[in-house]
């Protein structure tokens, strides 16, 4: 194997699902140390903490997150792919910059920052914390599945509780009670008919309904109901709150919670480019430089149980890191 692929194997056998990434970060600031890098841990909460690896700085930083989607599911080899709980999303990708970066480095290119953050997956409190360092880089790459193809923008997110209230009662004499489910069924239905923004680039605004939750037993007429929602946007958030609250009226409460902006990515000449509809760490990082969005493998295997990443594009992706930096640098 290759050094990018045997490197990612090494961090794949690594369970690292957000929360417990612990073990990945040790791993991954020894072999840094050794390589020659100076090393600082940012604690983010007890036992999590972000890996920063620096030289001279004041050009690039690569960036990706080492945390994982839940189930662990360990690495194999099988004809020309490498299969494993985050090949694609994302520690191929962190391995591909470690050795992209290495590479630099002993070519002389020492104007190059490694940033590794946790709980990407969740809530990025990493990405938070780690935007508080005295960054002095002057892009920033960050590392999601794009396909190899450079970012031109990527959707921002937004998420939503629908919630409704009933009244209990004893379903033998369900008109003695109010269920809170039944008007939320008939009102999720309606979403489909909202008016919500379209960006040139990153086009339509969209929604997932991923939550139901209601009720507590199949005899008791439920009081509580409320459906959660991920928002995919393209532009400012204000026009999608004002649709999603028009909708809503007084027949439901709506409880809004994180909110990552939508963003356009600068890119170079050289590379396929395309939008892409998902949220990266990139809005929280704005202290790292201009944003570039690149990485190797498919986001639509990314969280599946059968996530993979190419062999013969990981490797491609250490020559296509260090591509960019050049370019950018020259």
């Amino acid at each position: 194997m290759s050094d990018v692929v045997t490197l990612a194997t090494e961090l794949l056998s690594i369970e690292s699902t957000t929360g417990r990434e612990r073990e990945a970060v040790d791993f991954v600031a020894r072999w840094l140390v050794a390589n020659g890098w100076n090393v600082s841990l940012q604690e983010v909460e007890p036992g999590r903490s972000n890996v920063w690896a620096t030289r001279k700085g004041g050009g690039v930083t690569f960036s990706t997150h080492l945390d994982t989607v839940p189930p662990y599911v360990a690495p194999r080899l099988e004809g020309n792919r490498l299969y494993g709980r985050g090949s694609a999303d994302a520690k191929g990708l962190a391995a591909a910059m470690m050795v992209a970066a290495q590479r630099l480095a002993d070519s002389g290119e020492e104007r190059v920052d490694l940033l590794f953050v946790v709980g990407e997956e969740k809530g990025s409190p990493g990405a938070r914390a780690a935007n508080r360092l005295p960054a002095t880089s002057r892009y920033l790459v960050n590392g999601e599945p794009t396909e190899s193809k450079l970012a031109s923008g990527g959707k921002g997110a937004q998420r939503v509780i629908v919630r409704v209230r009933g009244r209990e009662a004893h379903s033998a004499y369900a008109h003695l009670g109010q269920s809170a489910l039944e008007p939320l069924l008939e009102l999720l239905p309606k979403l489909k008919d909202l008016k919500l923004p379209v960006d040139p680039i990153l086009g339509p605004t969209t929604y997932n309904i991923g939550v139901l939750r209601a009720g507590t037993e199949a005899n008791i007429v439920p009081g509580h109901a409320e459906a959660e929602i991920m928002i995919r946007l393209v532009g400012d958030v204000a026009p999608v709150k004002e649709a999603f609250s028009a909708w809503a009226g007084d027949k439901a409460e709506l409880i809004w919670g994180s909110h990552i902006p939508a963003q356009h990515f600068h890119v170079i000449n050289g590379f396929e480019v395309e939008p892409v509809a998902y949220t990266s760490d990139i809005p929280l990082l704005d202290r790292w430089g201009t944003p570039l969005l690149f990485g190797p493998g498919s986001i639509h295997v990314a969280h599946t149980p059968i996530e993979y990443i190419d062999v013969a594009e990981l490797e491609a992706s250490v020559d296509a890191y260090v591509r960019i930096v050049r370019t950018l640098l020259a």
